[in-house]
């Protein structure tokens, strides 16, 4: 039986992910409407893109308010987490209209790393307060680099910090403070994912990209330092995500690429250029990430044992997964080369 605290957490914390949902599809439902949305900013395609008609990218402007209002009201004390995203959001949002140089955003966002890690910093060394920084960077841009197909990184984003939310609750140190900032972010998500899946009529843009890189960070930075789940729980939450953008990064470093430029290498991107479609390939992300979270959430208070064989288990599924698109689109490329040289 359900103990009464436990009622009183699930609807406090339903509560504020159904409140944030709503009001981040009323904003956007808002910018739609009145037109506003194609003057703040508009996503033009090109060789580059997945889709094929101009679409406002201002997933951010929905999200972005809801997720910061619902922070600083359930957890006034760690309100250097919205704040931080929020400049991210005004600075990303500059970007999606001018543009920005790499360096510039870079430094922003090293800005706002520091900044976390400054005012919440745990009794660690500097020498671990480093790594820790660079790993909220990467986030930061991961969620950017993977913000290319309809319905994608909403979902990633919903399933995610719904993750979270329920590991807030049932972890060894449950934090209903935490549970609830991260169903806003999961709710706003679920808000923007109703004008987003596809066939999408707005996209997340750098401001809501960007912003959501930095919340995956620093939620689960948050949830680690007050003892609510180990340290690599954040990782195997989003670990779909991670891995996806940090092979593709580590493939184009090699190859002496920017990474920080445009490209349709993620295999996500494959994926749709498989044949797939937005919709399928969305689906089976979604179906991913639900995996691994129910198997982050289970290991949760076991042995170090049980929770490095989940561990290892959930990498070589993704490894295989990954072997597999590999696989299929070296094989589609060989066809399409045989096929061009027939041709000529």
């Amino acid at each position: 039986m359900i103990s009464s605290p436990w009622i009183t957490y699930l609807v406090t914390v339903g509560s504020t992910a159904l409140a944030a949902g709503c009001v981040c599809a009323a904003i956007l439902w808002l910018l739609l409407r009145t037109g506003l949305a194609w003057r703040l900013a508009t996503d033009v395609p090109n060789q580059r893109s997945l889709h094929e008609r101009p679409t406002p990218r201002v997933g951010g402007w929905g999200i972005v308010p809801a997720v910061v209002v619902v922070m600083v009201l359930t957890a006034p004390r760690f309100a250097v987490i919205p704040l931080c995203a929020l400049a991210l959001a005004a600075m990303s949002q500059v970007d999606d209209r001018r543009g920005l140089s790499a360096r510039v955003r870079f430094m922003a966002h090293f800005a706002a790393a520091a900044v976390l890690l400054a005012t919440m910093r745990p009794a660690s060394p500097w020498w671990v307060l480093i790594p820790l920084a660079f790993a909220l960077v990467w986030l930061i841009n991961l969620y950017n680099f993977m913000d290319g197909s309809d319905g994608l990184a909403g979902g990633m984003a919903l399933f995610g910090f719904g993750g979270y939310a329920l590991a807030a609750l049932i972890g060894q140190h449950p934090d209903p403070a935490l549970a609830c900032a991260c169903a806003a972010v999961a709710g706003a998500a679920a808000g923007f994912l109703v004008f987003n899946f596809h066939p999408a009529r707005i996209f997340l843009g750098d401001a809501g990209s960007i912003p959501l890189g930095f919340l995956a960070g620093a939620l689960g930075y948050w949830g680690w330092r007050e003892g609510t789940w180990p340290f690599w729980f954040p990782a195997m939450a989003f670990s779909p995500f991670i891995a996806d953008a940090t092979v593709t990064l580590l493939r184009r470093l090699a190859r002496g690429e920017k990474f920080w430029q445009a490209h349709r290498e993620h295999y996500y991107q494959r994926m749709v250029r498989l044949g797939m479609g937005h919709a399928r390939t969305a689906l089976c992300w979604y179906a991913l990430m639900v995996a691994g979270i129910v198997l982050a959430c289970l290991a949760l208070g076991q042995s170090f044992g049980v929770q490095l064989g989940l561990a290892v288990v959930w990498a070589i599924a993704l490894l295989t997964a990954g072997v597999a698109i590999d696989i299929r689109w070296r094989r589609s490329e060989a066809f399409l080369s045989s096929s061009t040289s027939r041709e000529v």
